[in-house]
Order: structure tokens, then C-alpha cells, then sequence
């Protein structure tokens, strides 16, 4: 009987959320959800130097705001806790001990400055360094020197091999590989040795990592050999590329931050769908909801070719769902963006659902249709005064008067009423709506372009909107 299914995303906290982690936990997460599985987050924080709580913290912040939650875990304790590595060391010595009574492994007391020294030398002699094995075999330890703890690799010819699903077939002769470290002197599991521990000891049984991990995939797998346990399946997922076409890093991109989206006024189902697109694909399929990844993905369809960032296709996609999405569910996530510009709305503050209504066609993130409202939003105007001279001088306001008596008598403000008004002011004059919804416009905006009159009118509300219709008037011509 087959084990049940169960994958796990591993990720350093020394910084925050990469995009290229954030895909590998949706490609987990994705997979344990079509198939019944479970979806395990352990945090391999051995870093000592460089992870942080606060590192921790923004990467299950970004989790959660792309709203891939994990069956185990951080804030989610399993039966296989702790689910921090420097929880854990006692669990990597022991087995490391056990590997030194098999013969399996042994310790090295090479400090790092002679391991320097020959490294230099090889690269003088133009050869790839690797471990001579100075204390395979010696029995007793140096006075006075630490030891770390290094594997011993069969002495015999051989070759190492596994089935990637992503990959195929992929094959390594023992001799590219030396005695590696697994534990240093100060019990710290490096990654090869901590990694295969802990996956074996959580029942991993299927490992997505991106494809920089393939050359360690060898050395873990003769460790499960020397161990004598099964190893997981292996699934290596394509690089993501910058906009220049390398490798999408934290030092160079900044595109790299999942939170900086959030920032920006990118929507999570927005970038989900970006994201699952760099690497895995459903036919042609382009827009694709939370529910159709969950039905469709499978590794089978992940693809070996890297994937480029593309930031119009971003904000497309953004756009569609700014558009797609519920009004009032936008209008929640609108409302944080305007508080960050001083605009602070009540939940239930009706204009926030008519914000989006009448911006989303034109904004493509939430930071636009923030920027777009502000202006309903303050009082008062300025006036563009070229548009104010061409619209707002002769005729033009003694139709804006009439617009202006006919609206302060409507018992509502509601869009009909007010495109009413507009009509009834141009049919009485004779003229075009344009010529007098222009004028209003102008009046109320301070330039020519806006939605529609109607709705126009209504985001700025009765009183703001006579104010702005009084002192356009009391501005007179010019």
C-alpha cells in the first residue's frame, strides 16, 4: 500500500518571501490539495547568523496572503514537531552517531584553513577540488582540534540515479562526489544531511524544490541508501527569470519580494495566476481561478524551461480581477490604500464600493484606484486652467448655473437623476449633452476626464459637488 501523500516547503527565514519559494509552496500546496495529501512548512532556520524573527515573520505573512495554508507547521503543530531545525539537533547528532558505528560516516579534523589551502592549489593545477579523505580512516583524534562530521562514500565504482517528475531520468557517477559534510563542529546540520533527516522523519514522499537543488539530490540520496530508508520522489521546478533574463534574485529584483506586490496594489489571486504560469501550464489557458489550479496541476505538467517575468502581463491579470472580483470585495482592500494617503472610510462607507465601480476599468492595481478617488474624496479643486478657460467662460456657465439650480433641488443623489439633469439642461438649451456635462466636468474634477457625469457627481456627493459647482461660478469668466 502506498504511503499517503505528503510534501512540505522548507524555507531559510533570512529574508523575506521570494517569489520563486512563494511558487514552490503553491506547487505543494497545490499538489497535497488534488490529491488528498497533507502540506507540511518546516523552517530550516541554521542560519544562525542570518535568520531573524522577523525573516519568519514576513515569510508566513506572505503566505498567508496568498492564502496558502499549511496542514503542519508553525502556529500549526503536527505529530512530527518540532518543525524548526534548531529544534532538532539532538535528532541529527544521534544519527550522525549512528553512521560513525556503521562505518558510514566519520569525522573529519581538517581545519578550514587547510582545506583552504588545497582548494587554492587545485584551482592552481586547474582541477575541481574535492575532499581526499585525509581522516577516512584515522582512529584517534588530534589533541586540541574540533571535527565536523563527514559521510564516506563507497570506495567502489557507481552511479547514483533518480526519476525526476519534472526532470526525467538524471544520473551522477560516485567519483563527481567526495566525503561532504553533514554536520559541522558545533552540531549544525548542513543542508544535504538535515534536509534528508527531517524528511524522512516527517514522511516526506515528495520533494519540489527548484532546479538549483539537483546537484544536491545526489548526496541525499546515498544517504538514504546508507541509512537504509526509502527516499521520496524528487521534483525539480524551472528557474523564474528577471525581466533581463537572470535568475530572479533578492539582490537584483525587485520583483523578487511577494510582500512588495501586496504594497503596490497587486490583488494575491492576481499574482497566484502569475506566478503558477512561470513553469506550468493548462493548455492555453492564461486566467486561471483558485479552484481550476486545485483541479488541474499535477508536476507531470510542469515544464524544465525557465520562466520569464513578465510585468504587463502582471498587471493585466491584476486588472482582470480588480474587474471580476466582487465590488464590495475590492472595496475592502481599496480602503487600506486610501488610509495610506490620509482617507480614512468606514467599512460600510457606501463610496468605497462606488470607487471601484467607477475606476476599475481604467486602474490596474488597488494603489491607482486609490490614487484615482482621492480626488472625490478632498475638498475643494484645482483647476487645470487651460481646460477651465476653453470650458468655463461664456455659455458654458450659464449652463453649469442651470445644471447647478436643477441638481441642488433633487430630493437623491443618485446617477440617473443627476444624468437627467444634464439632459433636461442640453435639451432646454438646444446643445449637445457634451457641451454642458463638459463644463460641469471641469468644474468638479479640474480637468476633462472622469466616469461618467452621472457617477461622477455621485462619488463627490451633494455637498462637495455644489461647492465645487459654486466656486467654478464664483470664479466667473475670465
Amino acid at each position: 500500500m502506498a504511503s499517503p501523500l505528503r510534501v512540505r516547503f522548507a524555507p531559510s527565514p533570512t529574508g523575506y518571501l521570494h517569489i520563486g519559494g512563494a511558487r514552490t509552496a503553491l506547487f505543494n500546496y497545490l499538489y497535497a490539495r488534488r490529491f488528498g495529501g497533507t502540506f507540511i512548512l518546516r523552517i530550516e532556520d541554521t542560519d544562525l547568523e542570518r535568520s531573524t524573527p522577523e525573516s519568519l515573520k514576513a515569510i508566513l505573512d506572505g503566505l498567508k496572503w496568498l492564502d496558502i495554508g499549511w496542514d503542519e507547521g508553525p502556529e500549526k503543530e503536527g505529530p512530527h514537531a518540532p518543525y524548526f531545525q534548531t529544534q532538532r539537533l539532538d535528532t541529527y547528532r544521534d544519527h550522525a552517531d549512528q553512521l560513525i558505528a556503521a562505518g558510514k560516516a566519520y569525522r573529519c579534523y581538517c581545519t578550514q584553513e587547510e582545506i583552504r589551502e588545497r582548494r587554492a592549489q587545485a584551482e592552481k593545477e586547474g582541477r575541481a577540488y574535492k575532499y581526499e579523505g585525509t581522516c577516512r580512516d584515522r582512529k584517534e583524534a588530534p589533541e586540541g582540534r574540533a571535527s565536523v562530521v563527514r559521510f564516506k562514500m563507497p570506495s567502489a565504482e557507481g552511479s547514483v540515479s533518480f526519476d525526476d517528475l519534472v526532470l526525467g531520468k538524471i544520473t551522477k557517477e560516485y567519483s563527481d562526489l567526495d566525503d561532504w559534510v553533514m554536520l559541522r563542529g558545533d552540531g549544525i546540520p548542513l543542508y544535504n544531511y538535515g534536509c534528508v533527516i527531517d524528511d524522512h522523519l516527517m514522511d516526506i514522499t515528495v520533494v519540489s524544490r527548484g532546479q538549483e537543488h539537483v546537484n544536491s539530490t545526489f548526496p541525499q540520496l546515498m544517504l538514504y541508501q546508507a541509512l537504509g530508508w526509502e527516499p521520496p520522489r524528487f521534483a525539480h521546478l524551472p528557474l523564474i527569470l528577471g525581466p533581463d533574463r537572470e535568475k530572479l534574485s533578492k539582490r537584483k529584483h525587485k520583483e523578487a519580494d511577494v510582500m512588495l506586490h501586496k504594497a503596490n496594489g497587486i490583488l494575491p489571486e492576481a499574482l497566484l495566476n502569475f506566478v503558477i504560469r512561470l513553469g506550468w501550464s493548462h493548455g492555453n489557458e492564461e486566467v486561471i481561478s483558485r479552484p481550476q489550479m486545485t483541479e488541474w496541476f499535477d508536476f507531470k505538467d510542469v515544464g524544465s524551461t525557465s520562466g520569464v517575468w513578465n510585468p504587463d502581463k502582471l498587471l493585466w491579470l491584476n486588472q482582470h480581477y480588480l474587474k471580476t472580483l466582487p465590488p464590495s470585495d475590492i472595496a475592502a482592500r481599496l480602503a487600506p490604500f486610501l488610509a495610506q494617503q490620509g482617507q480614512t472610510l468606514a467599512a460600510d462607507d457606501v463610496r468605497l464600493e462606488r470607487f471601484v465601480l467607477a475606476f476599475r476599468e481604467r486602474a490596474k492595481t488597488l494603489v491607482e484606484m486609490a490614487t484615482m478617488a482621492l480626488p472625490y474624496l478632498k475638498q475643494g479643486v484645482t483647476l487645470d486652467e487651460k481646460a477651465a478657460a476653453k470650458h468655463l467662460a461664456g455659455d458654458s456657465l450659464a449652463l453649469l448655473r442651470q445644471v447647478r439650480e436643477e441638481a441642488a433641488s433633487l430630493s437623491g443623489w443618485e446617477v440617473a437623476a443627476l444624468d437627467a439633469v444634464i439632459k433636461t439642461v442640453s435639451e432646454r438649451a438646444g446643445v449637445g449633452m457634451g457641451k454642458v456635462a463638459q463644463p460641469v466636468r471641469v468644474a468638479v474634477t479640474g480637468n476633462t476626464t472622469s466616469p461618467g457625469i452621472g457617477e461622477t457627481l455621485q462619488l463627490l456627493g451633494k455637498d462637495e459637488a455644489l461647492r465645487r459647482l459654486d466656486a467654478a461660478l464664483a470664479r466667473g469668466p475670465q
